[in-house]
């Protein structure tokens, strides 16, 4: 009897200890958004789903590029189907190559080329290819698409109703697209630990893959973690309004892995900022290294 009192009591102190942990993070990402002139959403998820906090996590935050993980998530999805494969060949027509969106595929290949659905999906993902964005939502139908599947699977908190085209074409166009912190995590979490067997192992090793070689936001989620560390992720950009200077989404969501073999989730999106990029992109890097500090058990 006694022994199992004690074991009762050590289960309770270690819930305390885990309780005030987590409120002591919260209080740092507190003091890290406090002073800026911005909305920030954050979504954390760690110790095996046993640790998480959030920031404005229900409300709605712009996706930008952030939606470029969703589509590679469909496109694997009908890979495993069988209706696509990734060593399919794709015909990416001049025409196509459209000026104005970010697009190193388009800088390689001027007067456009045929793709496997491997190349142009890497393009997309790990590079933030609006035009391979844009195939590859022609390839599944449209937007629409994208949004029904993610619905049917049970993430309730998404909108995905444009490509990029037009969203980088009008700026109000952009909230179209939305997602919440909380669900943006949701989503990291289910496909990265595969737990609904939602994706074949060889789909879910490629997206993770390319998620990890992803070159855009250096400065953002492992802007302030220890030199290579290893981080999955997908940033999301507006730029700033020509007129008044506010930015709509700076974002970044991922796995960031922690040098004893875990890892956590964090989804964090900065819109309505008056701030400039490096700041917005420094809030990021600030609330990961914060997540990282409390994960690692430094958190004082």
């Amino acid at each position: 009897m006694l022994k199992k009192s004690l074991t009762i009591l050590l289960i309770l102190f270690a819930i305390i200890l885990n309780a005030q942990s987590l409120t002591s993070l919260r209080d740092k990402i507190t003091q890290i958004t406090a002073s800026k002139n911005a909305v920030v959403g954050v979504s954390i998820i760690g110790n095996n789903g046993k640790d998480t906090l959030s920031l404005n996590g229900e409300r709605h935050f712009p996706m930008q590029s952030v939606f470029k993980f969703h589509i590679g998530i469909l496109i694997l999805t009908e890979v495993d189907k069988r209706k696509l494969s990734l060593n399919q060949k794709v015909k990416i027509e001049k025409h196509e190559l459209l000026p104005g969106l970010w697009s190193p595929l388009r800088e390689k290949y001027p007067e456009g080329a045929s793709l496997t659905i491997a190349e142009i999906l890497e393009y997309t993902v790990s590079q933030s290819d609006n035009v391979g964005c844009d195939v590859l939502l022609r390839l599944l139908g449209g937007p629409s698409k994208v949004e029904k599947h993610f619905k049917k699977n049970g993430f309730k908190d998404i909108a995905i109703k444009i490509n990029e085209e037009v969203m980088q074409n009008n700026w109000d166009l952009q909230f179209q697209n939305w997602t919440t912190p909380k669900c943006a995590s949701d989503v990291l979490k289910v496909y990265f630990e595969n737990s609904k067997k939602l994706l074949s192992k060889s789909s879910h090793d490629f997206i993770w893959k390319v998620m990890k070689e992803t070159t855009t936001g250096a400065s953002r989620l492992k802007g302030a973690l220890p030199k290579g560390t290893v981080v999955a992720h997908k940033t999301g950009w507006s730029g700033a309004h020509k007129e008044t200077g506010i930015i709509a989404a700076v974002n970044d969501i991922g796995v960031v892995f922690l040098p004893d073999g875990k890892h956590f989730i964090i989804s964090v999106f900065v819109t309505d900022a008056k701030e400039n990029a490096a700041t917005c992109e420094q809030i990021i890097a600030d609330i990961s290294k914060a997540a990282w500090d409390h994960f690692l058990g430094s958190d004082k």
